[in-house]
């Protein structure tokens, strides 16, 4: 696949940024109504939101910096140049998040509500985020034979046709497919326990729960993972998100903070 989507002025545009950059439009335009669900402050959201993107944006090249050092420590200046992928999505939520954290505690403002908010515009960001991979021809699985990948639309079958790189011309796993169709799903289960639960930070640890339970299979199909020793570090880091997110909804079923309306 082509990963420009189109030029300006003879300066390429990726679609790797392009996608991202929708995915965040519409996230920010879903909190409007995630906020009326939890009756909470969109002006609120929107700040959180300024201050927790772009640290997540350098978190999540950070993380992937770190485990893929090897790759830059001979030419540095390339870490600066995302154009072409490189974003851990866990990087990015562990910084986010924390930066979310920092600025609620400052504000005086329940990070919990807010995060609840956020967490089904997050995953429909994600969704939409994976196909950058399939532009760059990125975060694909194992090789599979034609007959496996017949069962997929053309344009899908063409874009999964590899032929760069140090792995061999051949068809590949669109695990990006995959995690995006998953993140959709896991979207719309989010939106339903928004509506329907009154405990703070079900959303969010549910998205964590659900989010990590996909990735963690997913992942076993990839063969670009970072990796820390011989652990596939996405999948040690989906389980230890899991137990977490598990622990709190356990506990969030005996705990008495529930939403109040917020002005």
């Amino acid at each position: 696949m082509n990963p420009i989507a189109f030029t300006i002025l003879g300066f390429p545009i990726m679609w790797y940024g392009v996608l991202i950059g929708s995915g965040i439009m519409i996230a920010l335009f879903l909190a409007q109504y995630t906020c009326k669900i939890k009756n909470l402050s969109y002006d609120t959201i929107l700040n959180i939101a300024l201050i927790s993107l772009p640290i997540g944006i350098i978190g999540a090249r950070l993380y992937y910096v770190i485990f893929e050092w090897g790759t830059y420590k001979n030419n540095p200046i390339e870490i600066f140049n995302t154009r072409g992928g490189g974003l851990a999505i866990h990087g990015g939520l562990i910084f986010g998040l924390t930066a979310a954290l920092i600025y609620t505690y400052i504000k005086k403002v329940d990070f919990l509500s807010y995060i609840d908010a956020a967490a089904p515009c997050i995953i429909i960001a994600q969704s939409l985020g994976r196909w950058g991979n399939f532009f760059n021809s990125e975060a694909h699985g194992r090789e599979v034979s034609i007959e496996f990948i017949k069962n997929f639309p053309v344009f899908i079958q063409k874009g999964m046709y590899i032929q760069e790189g140090s792995l061999p011309p051949a068809y590949y796993h669109p695990t990006f497919l995959y995690e995006s169709f998953w993140n959709l799903i896991v979207f719309f289960i989010l939106m339903i326990i928004l509506r329907k639960s009154n405990k703070k930070g079900i959303a969010i640890f549910s998205y964590i729960f659900l989010y990590s339970f996909g990735r963690f299979f997913i992942e076993a199909l990839r063969t670009d993972s970072l990796m820390l020793g011989p652990l596939r570090v996405a999948q040690f880091v989906s389980l230890v998100a899991m137990v977490i997110s598990l622990a709190y909804i356990a506990y969030s079923y005996y705990s008495k903070h529930s939403y109040k309306k917020h002005h």
